[in-house]
């Protein structure tokens, strides 16, 4: 598929509406690694059809706002880890462990009492069901196996390399399946690989070629310091990025808005596309057109064209939809100023998927 230069997509997340979750128990507790179904407003019998009904929504927003590659919002999860992570064999799903987070507190987190397998495919009624109802490139989210592993109690394996080389694997068969139902774009999110830069400097590279391995097109790796309804300041820079341009994935999502990043960080990832974060969600104030071109100019004194994708910050889920269908509108109006500015200078090559 082509796309035009400077793409517009969503990290992950679009909020869900209020006739499915109970925003109180949502904006009460952080992203939860256990099971959380008392979110959820509709009886279990009419669950099914609520998903497809609010994943139309999100898909419509994204096409009223001109976003190019779409997804289903990821309206179905809890949150962007356990609806994977725990739909696994070898997980206690009813007595769950308890690790430190990236904050340092206990938390809740799936426990793995057995060899991790997957029973069936995950994901692919999700992709099926966008795959009926669009032509524009479509991409999934999965929670990636090194942050599955930070975020699991290991009574099983014993070794944390064999409890990611399992993770991978599952990873990798779904994701075959999720192309043969229409996938075009796979993401893999990895905010513990910024938050255990040391861990991730032994096993990362190796999780992400084995979740990938043999995978075609377009592969992202998401990189985020956590959703700004939970993390109010962030690092100006990231403790583990650049050796990410050893792995296999075709682009790496940054966040650069709310933490105000120095765009210069993105030359040290010379092969890579970029999915850069010029959306601010720690605030609900709706970005001018102009301050997004603003931010991906900064990014083009550093990355070609070519390799630059605008997208938020990072999932959406806790904004207001207002607010954030408003904010998707502001991203691809910058999108398009600048693609008009690099248009005028005869610079106007697609952008490949």
């Amino acid at each position: 598929m082509q796309l035009p230069l400077i793409p517009t997509m969503l990290v992950g997340s679009y909020p869900q509406p209020g006739w499915l979750v109970d925003r109180s128990v949502l904006l009460g507790s952080g992203p939860p690694r256990v099971r959380m179904k008392h979110v959820w407003r509709p009886d279990e019998n009419l669950l099914q059809e609520a998903f497809d009904d609010a994943a139309l929504i999100a898909l419509h927003d994204q096409e009223r706002a001109g976003i190019d590659i779409v997804c289903d919002g990821e309206v179905r999860r809890e949150s962007y880890f356990n609806h994977f992570a725990n739909a696994l064999d070898g997980i206690d799903i009813d007595r769950p462990g308890e690790v430190p987070g990236r904050t340092g507190k206990p938390t809740p987190v799936p426990r793995v009492v057995g060899p991790i397998r997957r029973r069936s495919p995950v994901q692919t009624d999700e992709i099926a069901l966008l795959r009926q109802q669009t032509d524009r490139p479509i991409k999934i989210t999965l929670p990636g196996a090194f942050t599955m592993a930070k975020m699991a109690l290991d009574e099983y394996y014993g070794d944390t390399g064999r409890l990611i080389d399992a993770y991978a694997d599952v990873l990798n068969a779904e994701i075959i399946d999720l192309k043969r139902a229409g996938a075009d774009i796979i993401q893999l999110d990895e905010p513990h690989m910024q938050a255990h830069p040391e861990e991730a400097s032994r096993y990362a590279i190796d999780a992400i070629e084995r979740a990938l391995d043999g995978i075609n097109g377009m592969t992202i790796v998401h990189m985020c310091f956590g959703y700004a309804y939970v993390v109010k300041d962030k690092p100006s820079g990231y403790s583990f990025l650049h050796e990410l341009d050893a792995c296999c994935a075709t682009a790496i999502s940054v966040e650069a808005a709310q933490p105000n990043l120095d765009p210069s960080i993105l030359s040290r990832l010379p092969s890579k596309k970029i999915v850069y974060g010029v959306i601010d969600l720690g605030t609900e104030d709706v970005e001018t057109p102009e301050t997004v071109a603003s931010r991906l100019r900064r990014a083009l004194t550093h990355i070609e064209p070519a390799r630059l994708i605008a997208a938020p910050d990072c999932g959406m889920k806790y904004l207001p939809r207002d607010v954030a269908f408003g904010k998707l509108k502001a991203l691809t109006a910058g999108a398009a100023i600048v693609r008009k500015e690099l248009a005028d200078k005869g610079i106007q090559d697609l952008a490949g998927v």
